[in-house]
């Protein structure tokens, strides 16, 4: 099977100052330097093979950070979105909820001396803030 060659990538002035950002700031993410590291070598025409041992990276993820900047540029660094459960509650009855712990329970015309998980659990439903919510997901 033929192998294609590698795309070249051209970086203009204004991504190559990004990348080099990216990849000698502190405070990024380990995994953002990584893929600004492999793309800044790609820029200076080194192989798939020669990166990965430099970064020592696997040749597959030196490829695949390469294609994706390729495609989509400085955004297509970031990680994509993943699937997963969407949230059981919305952010205004998270909010609801934060503002009633943080009441005192003797202010709400309940007698008790401070909330319990429970308890505020159990206030939430009775409020119909949510339908249900348990003692560990107030916890949470």
């Amino acid at each position: 099977m033929p192998v294609t060659p590698a795309v070249t990538v051209v970086l203009t002035a204004s991504q190559r100052h990004r990348l080099k950002k990216m990849a000698y700031d502190h405070k990024t993410p380990h995994q953002a330097r990584q893929r600004a590291t492999i793309v800044q070598l790609a820029a200076r025409g080194r192989s798939n093979a020669r990166r990965a041992a430099q970064t020592r990276m696997h040749v597959d993820t030196v490829r695949t950070w390469r294609g994706r900047f390729t495609v989509g540029g400085l955004p297509a660094l970031s990680d994509r979105r993943r699937s997963g459960r969407p949230p059981s509650f919305a952010p205004l009855q998270v909010a609801e909820v934060k503002a009633l712990a943080c009441q005192l329970p003797a202010e709400t015309g309940t007698p008790l001396s401070r909330w319990s998980c429970p308890e505020l659990a159990r206030e939430v439903v009775a409020r119909a803030i949510a339908p249900a919510m348990s003692a560990t997901t107030v916890r949470r």
